[in-house]
């Protein structure tokens, strides 16, 4: 293989941000070739699809892939598994495609609570997304061990921003905290601190069992 591309298929366009983050665990596992991302960008079809299976087989229409990451939020409910339940409707949903179409590996992409909860691991990724690399404001990211548990990280994700920006009054009224969110990951080298949440585990695990099977890793 020259060159391995993979598609991320996902609910929203925050989402891209899952992309450093995929890239950086088939490096870890040692893909030996140059990787192509893609980020499935349906926005702009005339009549975009609604249903999951409807929305992976337009992406893999629109970007054919060697690998397909499914995200979906694992939203917690009480007394609910909720990973295991998104795991299941994208399961689900791959069942419904064309079979020449799925016949590449996917991998289920299941942050709990959401996605933004995976970026809260370096204080320098912040400064350095809200143009203030230099920063000297406390930001007291959550420890590790604890992002499932942040019942809104959307939210702390966007104060620590704004925090970080240093700004006030007008500026910061002006300052495009979503912008800065989606670039947060590009700045963020090391993903090792995820290793700690089951949901990370789950997705490296099946990253590593692909990568072995389909022998893309670089030989020792």
């Amino acid at each position: 293989m020259m060159e391995l591309h993979y598609t991320l298929v996902s609910d929203g366009s925050s989402d891209r941000a899952l992309l450093p983050i995929l890239s950086w665990l088939l490096i870890e596992h040692k893909v030996q070739c140059p990787i192509q991302s893609f980020w499935a960008d349906l926005r702009r079809l005339p009549n975009p699809p609604r249903g999951l299976a409807s929305r992976i087989e337009a992406s893999l229409d629109l970007y054919p892939c060697d690998l397909l990451f499914v995200h979906r939020d694992a939203e917690i409910r009480a007394d609910r598994r909720p990973y295991d339940k998104r795991k299941a409707e994208i399961i689900n949903a791959l069942s419904k495609i064309n079979i020449i179409k799925t016949k590449f590996p996917s991998i289920c992409v299941i942050p709990v609570r959401m996605m933004e909860a995976w970026l809260l691991i370096s204080e320098e990724a912040l400064r350095r997304a809200a143009g203030n690399p230099n920063g000297e404001t406390p930001l007291c990211l959550p420890k590790p061990s604890r992002l499932e548990k942040i019942p809104d990280p959307k939210s702390v994700l966007y104060q620590l921003l704004k925090v970080a920006c240093e700004l006030s009054g007008r500026r910061l009224r002006r300052f495009d905290v979503s912008g800065s969110a989606g670039r947060v990951s590009e700045f963020i080298y090391d993903f090792s601190p995820l290793r700690v949440l089951p949901a990370f585990k789950e997705l490296e695990a099946d990253i590593k069992q692909i990568v072995t099977m389909n022998q893309w890793a670089a030989p020792l």
